[in-house]
């Protein structure tokens, strides 16, 4: 049975996989290996600035001559708060001392100083703050600009720049957690909808994969839907199609990818890991995530402190996470994964790991009929 879908025809790709825009770990390399192996590789430009990103599109067109696409986040809430304007204590009023909380944790743990920390720094100073309503805008203008084939919203809504994209020919995408989120993402007029159920990792749904897919399907139409969360494997693909879905979009599985944009100790991490070795928290981006466990996930377990929003917690977090990565902590910045990871028993190529996708898939279907 061949994997094909509406999804194939709307995207110009082989075969109805796509990649998860991780935030930084989907990089040009790990696109184009996606795109060039038939399906469509999604850069994940969450932290990327204008800069950066622009640089990322432009090295992706050098690697493949395929569709690709640009995830990015569009947070309403960032949006409100900007637009509104803020009355009494803000979340700034207590960033000082969970920053303080941080610094104590990092010296507990001989992490250094925050500020000797600039790894893998993906914003020019002179660029708007990370995770702010500025830093959103100035990304959508770039990929506007660079008139990239496909866009994805991570999360919120992209309908405020509809008009635009579409004038470019760039198809559009939205990852939601909710039915009431599909609706309202539909009214846009996008193309697909990513239904990502509380399986998957990174920012996700607290409803369950099995129960988000279907539901999305049937609020939504004739729009395609693309299923994901805890997807690693050809079954899963399978079972995504048999809830409705017309594809997929996967992320864990090309984590431990030889392209995957991310440290050789986080791949470890996710080969290292069980099923049981994920939790959802706050602590890195303000946003609920499901991060594989880690002291600084348990730290904020214990505190009982309460995250601050999106930007401020990035504001926090930021120098742990990138001291960790300086120091090769896996047990400190292990990144964000779904809860198939259990499933991932080495790294592989990504070529190698989308035709096991393609293979697995069209067996399992098979079977089914």
């Amino acid at each position: 049975m061949t994997l094909h879908s509406r999804v194939c025809d709307i995207l110009g790709i082989d075969y109805p996989i796509v990649l998860a825009g991780m935030g930084g770990a989907s990089g040009p390399e790990l696109a184009a290996a996606v795109s060039n192996a038939g399906g469509l590789g999604v850069l994940g430009a969450a932290a990327c600035g204008p800069k950066q990103l622009r640089e990322w599109i432009q090295r992706t067109r050098a690697l493949t001559d395929k569709p690709f696409g640009v995830d990015t986040l569009l947070p309403a809430s960032v949006r409100r708060a900007r637009d509104l304007g803020a009355s009494g204590p803000t979340p700034a009023d207590q960033l000082s001392d969970l920053q303080t909380f941080a610094r104590d944790f990092m010296a507990q743990e001989g992490l250094g100083s925050p500020d000797a920390v600039g790894h893998r720094q993906m914003r020019d100073t002179d660029e708007p703050p990370l995770f702010t309503a500025e830093f959103f805008d100035a990304q959508m203008e770039v990929v506007i600009e660079e008139r990239v084939p496909v866009y994805a919203s991570g999360l919120g809504n992209p309908g405020p720049w509809m008009e635009q994209l579409r004038a470019n020919g760039t198809k559009v995408m939205a990852v939601v957690g909710a039915v009431r989120h599909a609706i309202q993402v539909k009214s846009s007029g996008l193309d697909i909808i990513v239904a990502q159920g509380h399986d998957g990792g990174g920012h996700n749904s607290p409803i369950g994969t099995l129960a988000l897919i279907p539901q999305v399907v049937d609020a939504v139409g004739d729009t395609p839907v693309l299923g994901a969360g805890g997807i690693v494997d050809g079954r899963g693909v399978a079972a995504a199609f048999m809830l409705g879905a017309e594809g997929v979009w996967v992320g864990s599985a090309f984590l431990a990818s030889k392209e995957a944009n991310i440290f050789d100790f986080q791949k470890q991490a996710i080969v290292d890991a069980t099923e049981e070795g994920t939790v959802i928290s706050r602590s890195v981006t303000g946003k609920p995530a499901r991060i594989i466990r880690s002291k600084w996930t348990d730290l904020w377990s214990r505190s009982g402190r309460d995250p601050l929003p999106m930007p401020y917690q990035g504001m926090v977090a930021g120098p742990v996470m990138a001291a960790a990565n300086r120091d090769h902590r896996g047990d400190i910045n292990p990144g964000f994964a779904g809860q198939g990871i259990g499933m991932i028993r080495s790294v592989r190529p990504a070529a190698e790991i989308f035709r096991d996708l393609v293979t697995g898939a069209e067996r399992a279907l098979a079977r089914g009929r």
